[in-house]
């Protein structure tokens, strides 16, 4: 029987059935905040009796025999996965997926935008966020990447990050007589994606859309560049050009719209850009020095409150929200001794 636990936490272990067919299962993080990911197990699609799983999980035991439990559940077996569609690259997403294709011979897809950092992982053959370490640097925290850097970063395992059976670009994909739209949403990575059930309405939203926080912006596996905020927001917008939809997310409970959650993300973001251009104030200062000044977290804490690896988010977090302001005329930045550094405009 498959185990319903709408009233309680939506990390708790077993399987929701969203509606017939559609089913949320939870796999465990290793000593992670975010405690579990879900991911999403969808019969009756391929028309030979296989399952399609959206988003794989972390390559770890527990998830694996998690997700035994849950196929069996549902009257299933794990070999009946036989495609699985990632949202993005971050390993709670794609590792396990890999491994269950070498397991079970599943075919994997992921966003075409993605190839550069699974590129750039294969070359460095590390763990190590080499590229958010170096927008660190030019955001004024060099001592903060130092540390990290210097932190452990062992346990990078070539054999879970094989190129997918398959790159995405916008394209409706077709199993049997149902169709699963493919919605590029760069902002949280280059190549993450949304897969859209317009028929069924449901909005499979990896992490570009979450109902209790808001994902982190542009930690990448690539080099870094661009404006990860401002394609972002873009990529927010985008959603809106749908009809409205069930919130189905990689962290949290499912939601009944996902055009009411986009909507306080863009209004977060908005508000996020203000303060951070009144910490600017009248001074020149780097992005590490804004976001001293800003709060963080729901409980508003100091930056100096975070852990190393949420300063680091929020250093560049920052950065993102500065750049923004320059792209809109609201500030200038100059690149003085390898450190961008920022000016309100007047």
């Amino acid at each position: 029987m498959t185990t319903r636990f709408d009233q309680g936490p939506w990390d708790a272990a077993g399987v929701q059935t969203i509606q017939p067919g559609v089913h949320r299962v939870p796999l465990p993080l290793p000593n992670d905040h975010l405690h579990a990911v879900n991911v999403y197990l969808l019969e009756d699609l391929t028309g030979d009796g296989g399952l399609v799983m959206i988003d794989g999980g972390w390559a770890i035991p527990e998830a694996r025999k998690t997700l035994e439990e849950a196929t069996t559940a549902i009257g299933r077996d794990l070999g009946d996965i036989t495609h699985i569609l990632v949202t993005h690259i971050h390993r709670d997403h794609y590792t396990q997926a890999v491994e269950l294709r070498r397991l079970l011979g599943s075919r994997v897809y992921l966003g075409a935008g993605e190839r550069p950092g699974l590129e750039m992982l294969d070359r460095l053959r590390s763990g190590e966020p080499t590229s958010s370490l170096e927008i660190l640097r030019r955001a004024g925290a060099g001592e903060l990447a130092d540390h990290i850097q210097a932190m452990d970063h062992s346990g990078y395992d070539p054999s879970v990050w094989e190129a997918p059976d398959r790159w995405l670009g916008a394209e409706t994909l077709r199993f049997g007589d149902s169709e699963l739209q493919v919605l590029p949403t760069p902002g949280h990575t280059k190549g993450h994606v949304v897969y859209l059930d317009e028929q069924r309405g449901l909005l499979f939203s990896g992490d570009h859309v979450l109902p209790h926080i808001t994902p982190s912006i542009g930690f990448e596996l690539t080099e870094p560049g661009g404006l990860p905020l401002a394609d972002y927001l873009d990529s927010l917008r985008l959603m809106t050009r749908y009809a409205d939809a069930r919130l189905l997310p990689a962290h949290g409970p499912v939601t009944p719209s996902a055009h009411d959650r986009v909507a306080e993300l863009l209004a977060h973001h908005d508000d996020r850009l203000g303060k951070s251009l009144s910490a600017l104030g009248d001074s020149t200062l780097d992005a590490h020095a804004v976001a001293r000044r800003l709060s963080w977290t729901r409980r508003a804490v100091p930056l100096g409150e975070l852990s190393a690896f949420n300063r680091m988010l929020a250093v560049n977090e920052t950065a993102a929200h500065l750049d923004v302001l320059v792209l809109h005329d609201r500030a200038t930045v100059a690149f003085v001794n390898g450190v961008n550094m920022y000016t309100r405009v007047r």
